[in-house]
C-alpha cells in the first residue's frame, strides 16, 4: 500500500505541475490585422448588409464600398456613389449598414473597407451580388521581384508654378530584379501624401523589361493639383510592396498673392481715372465769349 500511495501522490504532483495549454485566440486576433465580416454573403441590388470590422486603428475614418473584380483596379471597380463612411471606436471596431449596389465591373465582388487618413490599410469581405454577371478572373502570371537601389525626385517648378499651376516632378527609381522571372512592362502605383492624409494612388505602367539580376532606370511622373503647397511625401508601390518614399516640399504660390495685391491697387486707380474722365466730359462748358471776357479782365 505504501508504494501505491506514493506513486499516486507523485502522479498527482506531476499533473499539477504541468502547465495548462493556453487558450487559442480567435483568427486574426493575435496579429491585430484589420478584418471585416458581413451579416450575409449574398444580397441583391437595393438590399442592405451589415459590415462589422475589427483590428483597425482607433478613431480612424474608413470608406465602405461594393467593388467588382475582387477590388482590382481601385475605386474604378467600385460603386463609389453608394459607398458609406464610418469612424472606428476606441477599440478599433465598427458596425455599419451599407446598401448593396451593382459595381461597374463584373463579379466576383467584395465589400472593401479602406482608410481615408493616416497609414493605408484595407480589408475585403466576399459578397455575391444576386443578378450581377460573374466572370472568372485571369490567373496571376508570375512576375519579377523588384527592389529599389536608389530613388530621387527630379524637376523643378517653372514660372507658371509660381502662379499656382500644377506642380510636376519625376520620381526616378533604380530598380533591380531579384526574382527568377523577368518583369515585363511592370505596373507601379504612385501617390503623394499631404500631412495625415493617405496617398491617392495612380497606376503608372513602365514600358520595358527587367531581366533577373539586372538593373533598370524607371521614371514615373508625379503631379499635384493647382495651388498645392506644403510638405508632401511621394511614394511608389509595386504590387503590395512600397518601394520608395521621397519628401517633397512645395512652396506657396506667391505669384497669386502678388497678382491679387496688384489687382486691388490697379482696379481702384483705373476706376478713379475713369470717373474723372466722365466728370470732365459731363461738366457744363462755358460759352466762348464769356471765357474771352474773363481772360481780358484778368489781363487788365
Amino acid at each position: 500500500m505504501g508504494i501505491r500511495t506514493a506513486a499516486a501522490l507523485l502522479a498527482a504532483l506531476l499533473v499539477l505541475a504541468t502547465p495548462a495549454p493556453a487558450a487559442r485566440a480567435a483568427p486574426g486576433a493575435e496579429d491585430g490585422a484589420p478584418r471585416v465580416t458581413l451579416s450575409r454573403q449574398e444580397a441583391g441590388a437595393g438590399a442592405t448588409v451589415t459590415v462589422r470590422g475589427t483590428g483597425w486603428r482607433p478613431k480612424t475614418l474608413l470608406t465602405l464600398l461594393v467593388c467588382g473584380r475582387n477590388g482590382i483596379g481601385g475605386t474604378d471597380s467600385c460603386a463609389a456613389a453608394r459607398g458609406r463612411a464610418v469612424t472606428t471606436d476606441r477599440r478599433g471596431a465598427f458596425r455599419e449598414r451599407i446598401p448593396v449596389a451593382e459595381p461597374p465591373q463584373l463579379c466576383p465582388c467584395v465589400v472593401r473597407a479602406e482608410t481615408v487618413t493616416g497609414a493605408r490599410a484595407s480589408a475585403d469581405a466576399p459578397l455575391k451580388v444576386a443578378g450581377h454577371p460573374v466572370r472568372e478572373l485571369p490567373r496571376d502570371t508570375p512576375r519579377g521581384e523588384l527592389a529599389v537601389l536608389d530613388a530621387r525626385l527630379d524637376g523643378g517648378g517653372g514660372l507658371l508654378a509660381w502662379f499656382g499651376a500644377p506642380q510636376r516632378r519625376t520620381l526616378v527609381l533604380t530598380v533591380r530584379n531579384s526574382g527568377s522571372r523577368q518583369a515585363k512592362n511592370p505596373v507601379f502605383e504612385v501617390g503623394a501624401a499631404h500631412g495625415v492624409f493617405a496617398p491617392d494612388w495612380e497606376r503608372r505602367r513602365w514600358r520595358g523589361t527587367v531581366a533577373p539580376g539586372k538593373r533598370a532606370r524607371v521614371e514615373l511622373p508625379v503631379e499635384l493639383a493647382s495651388g498645392a503647397h506644403g510638405d508632401y511625401t511621394v511614394a511608389a508601390k509595386y504590387g503590395t510592396q512600397v518601394l520608395a518614399e521621397e519628401p517633397w516640399s512645395v512652396g506657396r504660390p506667391w505669384g497669386v498673392t502678388l497678382f491679387w495685391a496688384l489687382l486691388c491697387v490697379v482696379v481702384p486707380m483705373a476706376l478713379f481715372r475713369l470717373g474723372m474722365v466722365l466728370v470732365n466730359r459731363l461738366r457744363p462748358r462755358e460759352p466762348a465769349g464769356r471765357k474771352r471776357n474773363r481772360h481780358r479782365r484778368v489781363h487788365a
